[in-house]
């Protein structure tokens, strides 16, 4: 009698389990590479760079916790928790948040969609990011449009934020993101709105999506612990820093895919705005970008792609801005296992005119130092592991 009391005890918290349907999932990917840079200036050093990196991979590196518990009637309550990491000194990604990919709680109906709050991603990211090629199997972080100027990259967080998602309607789903700004007094200060929509049917893929964000500097580029007014995402690159001091930030986006048997055809382009520059008088700054690529799997296991991606940007005052970026990416994946693929990446960049700082343009893709000179080239070998 004694054993079946204590095997009924023992049972009960499964019992539960089973009734409730709540699961909680640990998960992650470790993406590491070997780098060769052909020219860049680091702190006064400038040349050949050689190194090791875990964040401008196919993927950056992450671990991270999701959970569900069902609620009864098509309604669940969901999180997730996912911290970034870079391996190869152990310290936190995303300026040094414990959970800065994303953090997360809310409620997802199986009849209406998802509402969640806390640290997301923007529209941008979720219904455009994917025809990126950066975003690809074949392309890395270094492929992102020049400082990854419109996020479809996911360089930038949204904090405080409000997210809907809708389910799906025949292929169709849409959603929007609404950052409260937290200033007293003011609705609008730091306030980062988004939407988007995306429609998938057969081999066809479609999105857009359109990001507006107060006070950039602060409530997107500064969005990390660590960033400070003088070192944040918007003065990292010579490709935007000149315009730091904009009051706000805008960008309108489109992508699209087709897949052709064993090929995938894609396109983005992007608009993007930064007004209103204190230190250039209250200018405007516009980018127009657009990207092409082609991937085609050659094999069940071998996958290589190319894509070439044009930036201009305008010309501010007769001495700012006026700028041509010109980049090329061409990269190959081959897959070892459900778990682990191994990878190689070459980007190539290359400029004229003057950028947002004034001086004449130098190259800079992303993730990297800018060049000494109009031209830059990044070649990166890694391997993907997921868990």
């Amino acid at each position: 009698m004694k054993k079946h009391i204590l095997a009924f005890v023992a049972l009960c918290p499964l019992v539960g389990a089973v009734h409730a349907q709540s699961t909680v999932t640990l998960y992650g990917l470790i993406d590491e590479g070997f780098e060769a840079i052909n020219n860049t200036n680091v702190a006064g050093s400038t040349g050949h760079q050689y190194r090791l990196d875990a964040t401008y991979g196919l993927n950056s590196s992450r671990w991270g916790l999701r959970g569900t518990e069902d609620l009864g009637g098509g309604l669940a309550a969901v999180f997730t928790l996912e911290n970034g990491f870079e391996l190869n000194s152990g310290k936190l990604g995303q300026g040094g948040a414990e959970f800065g990919r994303q953090a997360f709680v809310g409620l997802s109906s199986r009849q209406l969609g998802t509402v969640t709050l806390g640290r997301q991603y923007d529209s941008v990211v979720d219904y455009l990011g994917g025809f990126e090629f950066g975003d690809s199997s074949v392309g890395t972080g270094h492929s992102a449009h020049p400082g990854d100027l419109d996020n479809f990259n996911n360089g930038r967080r949204t904090n405080n934020a409000i997210k809907f998602k809708s389910i799906d309607y025949a292929g169709l789903t849409f959603g929007g993101v609404y950052s409260l700004g937290g200033v007293p007094g003011s609705l609008t200060t730091n306030q980062v709105y988004s939407l988007g929509a995306g429609y998938k049917q057969g081999p066809l893929a479609l999105g857009v999506a359109y990001l507006n964000v107060k006070n950039p500097a602060a409530s997107l580029f500064g969005s990390n612990p660590s960033d400070t007014a003088a070192s944040n995402g918007l003065t990292a690159t010579p490709v935007y820093s000149g315009y730091a001091t904009a009051t706000s930030y805008q960008v309108i986006g489109t992508g699209a895919s087709y897949t052709l048997g064993a090929a995938v055809l894609g396109a983005t382009y992007s608009n993007v705005r930064f007004a209103n520059i204190a230190a250039l008088g209250g200018s405007t700054a516009v980018f127009n970008d657009a990207e092409a690529s082609f991937q085609y799997r050659l094999t069940q296991t071998f996958l290589a792609g190319v894509s070439y991606n044009y930036t201009r940007g305008s010309e501010v005052t007769g001495k700012v801005g006026g700028v041509n970026y010109n980049q090329f990416a061409i990269g190959a994946n081959y897959t070892l296992s459900k778990r682990t693929d191994v990878y190689a990446v070459l980007d190539y960049q290359t400029v004229s005119g003057r950028d947002s700082t004034g001086g004449v343009a130098v190259a800079n893709v992303a993730g990297v130092s800018p060049s000494t000179n109009p031209h830059q080239a990044v070649g990166r070998v890694g391997i993907r592991t997921r868990f």
